[in-house]
């Protein structure tokens, strides 16, 4: 059985959000919009989601035109349909209405190497102050981790 293929992955988001929880999704796409998939052309720094009339869509995350589609390419950053149970919408509305929460797109992957898979994520902004406090503990996270290499050397 393939291993999940990653294809897009969204950096910054860990950086700019706090993700509270995660969950996959499956993502509709039309025939050329998976071949593009296919071939790594996707990007999710600008995506998020949201809900409308009980469903899931997915804006602003660009999946190049497939190169050899002709007129069967679709607009490169249309809504997409995110397919999710109905006790999980509801669940994500609850969860979205509080102040600052919102759905991001976290990692789009090939599934088994046939189904496009999206990984959201249910995220809260963070201010300057906690995007300082996150670098600072990374810092210090790598710096006893060179002290501990070091003092493992000398024994």
């Amino acid at each position: 059985m393939p291993e999940d293929k990653t294809v897009a992955q969204n950096r910054k988001a860990r950086h700019e959000y706090f993700i509270v929880e995660s969950f996959e999704t499956g993502i509709v796409l039309s025939g050329t919009e998976i071949k593009s998939v296919r071939e790594g052309q996707a990007n999710l720094k600008d995506g998020f989601a949201k809900i409308e009339n009980g469903e899931l869509w997915l804006y602003n995350v660009h999946i190049s035109p497939y190169e050899k589609g002709s007129y069967y390419n679709k607009d490169p950053l249309r809504p997409r349909k995110l397919l999710v149970h109905r006790q999980q919408i509801r669940k994500l509305l609850a969860q979205t209405r509080e102040k600052g929460f919102t759905l991001i797109p976290l990692k789009l992957y090939l599934k088994q190497g046939r189904w496009a898979k999206l990984e959201l994520g249910v995220a809260k902004g963070k201010q300057l102050h906690d995007k300082r406090d996150t670098a600072a503990a990374r810092d210090a996270d790598r710096e006893m981790e060179r002290a501990m290499r070091q003092k493992a050397r000398e024994y």
